[in-house]
This record gives structure tokens, sequence and C-alpha cells, in this order.
């Protein structure tokens, strides 16, 4: 990406109390753009959005993406060139307990977002960011390409499926011929300084160990493209460069090294290690919801067309997530030490 196509940009955010988007919202202020973020409040106590004072540089408004003339009204303010779209329910556990919600969420939200994108004539690109979960997971050892079928047997899966559906169809139905270029962006399974989300492996191994407590592990094996917050934020930031210049309207994967997509109990060892003292874990005998076992993520088309690598081992990104933990322990400035992470990784962009 490059720093100084931001400066001045108007952009806005939903979601920017989440963790995605309280990470991103912080490099974007980085960069000098014009931030405006719509979104719920924050979800957990503590949270990145409060701790790294993230709304200090963002316009910032509580809004439901399912309330349309409250986004709509969020939109017309902003009068944004460049969108980025986080807002969502974005747990798979969580879709099994309330399925209604995951759903108007993430399907409705969605069609939301674009409806009030096709009414906002200074919008030029957009990024709706879905998930690696849209695709049909047949369980095989193949990284799943961007022409892969799409599906979901679970709840969250199933939502982003179809929000990949629906933008398709407002991208071809009315944006395309309004020159507003429109992508998706799928990414890995996330990890980083400043997440509390519940049914998250780190944040609940970091939870438990704080307080000397083990972690019970539902699936030990299951193997997932783990990757660092800030790379596919990095991904997200160069495709809606392209897609202002007029390019890569289209689906995209961000995902690890084919050796970093590792499964979750060698992910754990190595947390523990890094953690050190009062970090253990053991497998959970009880019966569970089902979600995949394998996952694997094929990021070679934006390796290619967008020139985007990852630049963190997935030994990197777990020390950046207990240097950012310990930080936050030892009561240091987060806001600083957020903004000195996205410094070390911008630097290592450009090397």
């Amino acid at each position: 990406m490059t720093p100084d196509f931001w400066r001045g940009k108007k952009v806005l955010v939903t979601g920017h109390t989440g963790f995605k988007g309280g990470w991103l919202s912080l490099w974007l202020q980085r960069c000098g753009a014009v931030v405006q973020g719509y979104s719920l409040p924050v979800a957990t106590r503590p949270a990145l959005f409060q701790v790294a004072r993230v709304a200090q540089g963002v316009a910032h408004t509580e809004g439901d993406i399912r309330d349309l003339p409250s986004l709509r009204a969020s939109m017309e303010s902003a009068q944004p060139e460049i969108v980025f779209h986080l807002a969502a329910q974005a747990l798979v556990r969580q879709s099994y307990l309330d399925p209604i919600d995951t759903m108007t969420s993430n399907v409705l939200g969605t069609m939301n977002v674009l409806e009030t994108v096709r009414t906002t004539p200074s919008v030029k690109a957009v990024v709706m960011i879905t998930s690696d979960k849209c695709y049909e997971n047949r369980e095989w050892l193949w990284p799943y390409r961007e022409n892969e079928g799409l599906g979901g047997r679970d709840p969250y899966s199933a939502s982003k499926a179809c929000a990949e559906i629906v933008t398709a169809a407002w991208r071809s139905s009315f944006l395309a011929d309004r020159g507003v270029l429109i992508a998706t962006a799928r990414a890995g399974n996330v990890i980083g300084g400043g997440d509390w989300a519940a049914d998250r492996l780190v944040p609940d191994a970091l939870r438990n160990w704080q307080s000397n407590t083990p972690l019970q592990v539902r699936y030990p094996q299951a193997v997932r493209p783990w990757q660092h917050v800030l790379e596919p934020l990095s991904g997200y930031l160069m495709l809606a460069e392209k897609l202002y210049a007029g390019t890569a309207a289209d689906a995209w994967n961000f995902g690890p090294a084919d050796a970093d997509m590792r499964p979750v109990n060698q992910l754990l060892d190595r947390l523990a290690g890094l953690w050190g003292e009062g970090a253990a874990w053991h497998a959970d005998p009880q019966l569970h919801p089902h979600e995949a076992g394998l996952l694997r993520l094929d990021s070679s088309k934006a390796r290619s067309l967008l020139g985007w690598r990852p630049k963190y081992s997935i030994d990197q990104a777990l020390e950046r997530v207990v240097e950012w933990h310990r930080a936050w322990l030892a009561g240091e400035d987060m806001h600083d030490f957020t903004l000195s992470q996205i410094e070390h990784y911008m630097a290592l962009q450009h090397e």
C-alpha cells in the first residue's frame, strides 16, 4: 500500500469499534485519511477501541447496519470516497446460538451498505470484507481459490457466502454502470493484540493464562490459515487503491504462506512457549457443534496481480500478539504501542 495515497482521502469504515476495524482505523489515521466510523458499541470489555483510543481520530457514529435510515444518514454525512465494510456478526459458535441475528447482520446489513453506496455519488471504491469461511468446505487438502464454490454448513459460513452473492449482484446490477468499483476480501483466521472476543482461540488462551487457568480446546487438530491482523489489512488497503484507480473489482483471498496454515495444537504450543508461566491447554472431551476441520486459502491471485504478500511468519505474528498484551498488562500507552506495531509492519512493506 502507498501511505501518501490516503492523505486527505475521505473514508467510511463500518465496524470500526471491532478488533479489525479498530486496527484499520488507526492505520488510516496514521496515513492522514479523514475517517468516519459507523458501528455498534464495543462488544467486549476491555476493547481495542477504548484501550488504544481509536475514537480520538475518528468521527464516531454508533448505529446498526440493519438500520437503513441511520446508515444512510451517516453515509450522507461522511460523503466518503472509499468504504470499508467490516461490521458483522463474526463468530461461528454464536451463529448457532442466534442464527437470525447472524443472517440479518451479515446479509441484510451487507445489502444496506450496498444500497447506501448506490445513493452516495461521492463513493468510488468499496471493499467488502467477508470471510475465508464463505467457501463450500469439502475438507480437502488443497487451498481454496476465488473461483471455488461458495457454501456454508453453519449459519455464519452460509451468511458470508450469501454476502458474496449479494455483493456480486449489486456490482453487476447497479454499481458497475455508475463507475463504482467494489471488491470482496476473504481473509484467514486473524490474530493480533487487542482482541478480547469470546470463542476465539488466542483471546481465550490469553484470558485463561493470565489467571493460570488451563485452556480447554474443542478441536486441537483443526487446521486454519492463521495470520496477523496487519496482513489482511494491508491487502484491503492495497485493494482499495487499485479499485480507486479503476481495476480489481473482484473477489480476493488474503491468507498466510502454506507453512503457516497450522493445526490448533501447534499454534497453542508455540503461543504457550512465548507466554511462559501459567500457559497450559488440554483437549475438551465434550461434544461441540460442527466446525471445519481443515481450511486453507490460496492467495496466489493477490500475490500476482496486487503485489501483496504476507510479511510475518506465524511465529512472528504470535510474538507481536504476546508483546502487545504484555505491554497492555504493564500499563503502557496502547495507542502509541499499537501505532508502533503498525509502523514496524509498514517498514517491512517497503524493504
